[in-house]
């Protein structure tokens, strides 16, 4: 427990390290205050989401540590993750260039709105962790598996990908920069590839997920899609 609590803090301390080279770096200051009021809610909501998985559920923080481009096993999955990774680095560097050159662009009301998308999408991925213990960061399928069709998975089939995608669009948001949207024009097609890969794999896989997919109609968008 101890190991895995201290993989995880390192985990984020790194991740912190490099969000931050990503955000100031490319401002040219450290003088960004909406950079650290981001960087602020997203490490901090991320270590406290951490320890409640410590605390509750450790196979999950286990699971979802092993994450990103490398650690997918289908080629498709690979390339989705390297084009969503992309995607979430230009959501930090385009706002930082563009207040590096002009300072923010947005109103203070909408920065605001953008954190609190930021939260927001946090809130209901905590949800998902806390309704499906499988949330893995890769596609496959563990023993024991079982289809999860409670909580946020009536609404819609990918919950955690909906809720992701809150915050990606809050992000540029709260970095103060328009142009820091054209990131979600490269991260929200890499997700539905994502995720159409996804569902193949697990109606072929997973026992029970084809009559699912029936019951739940909506992937991402409740009613719409």
């Amino acid at each position: 427990m101890k190991n895995l609590f201290a993989r995880t803090l390192l985990s984020l301390i790194v991740l912190a390290g490099a969000m931050g080279l990503l955000l100031f770096v490319p401002a040219g200051t450290i003088h960004y205050w909406q950079a650290w009021v981001y960087l602020a809610i997203f490490i901090g909501i991320s270590l406290l989401v951490s320890i409640y998985l410590l605390r509750n559920d450790p196979a999950l923080l286990e699971r979802r540590m092993k994450g990103g481009p490398t650690a997918e096993k289908r080629a498709t999955q690979k390339i989705a993750m390297l084009f969503a990774s992309l995607g979430f680095v230009s959501l930090l560097v385009v706002p930082a260039i563009n207040y590096r050159f002009v300072g923010s662009s947005l109103p203070l009301a909408i920065e605001f709105a953008g954190d609190v998308l930021v939260v927001v999408g946090f809130y209901f991925i905590f949800l998902v962790y806390r309704e499906n213990t499988f949330a893995s960061a890769t596609i496959g399928v563990s023993e024991n598996q079982k289809v999860v069709s409670t909580g946020p998975y009536a609404l819609v089939r990918h919950p955690m990908y909906a809720s992701a995608m809150l915050y990606v669009v809050g992000t540029p948001l709260a970095l103060g920069s328009y142009w820091g949207l054209l990131g979600v024009a490269v991260m929200a097609p890499a997700i539905i590839w994502r995720l159409l890969d996804e569902e193949k794999f697990l109606a072929q896989n997973l026992v029970g997920y084809a009559e699912y997919q029936k019951q739940v109609r909506s992937r991402l968008l409740p009613g719409v899609w």
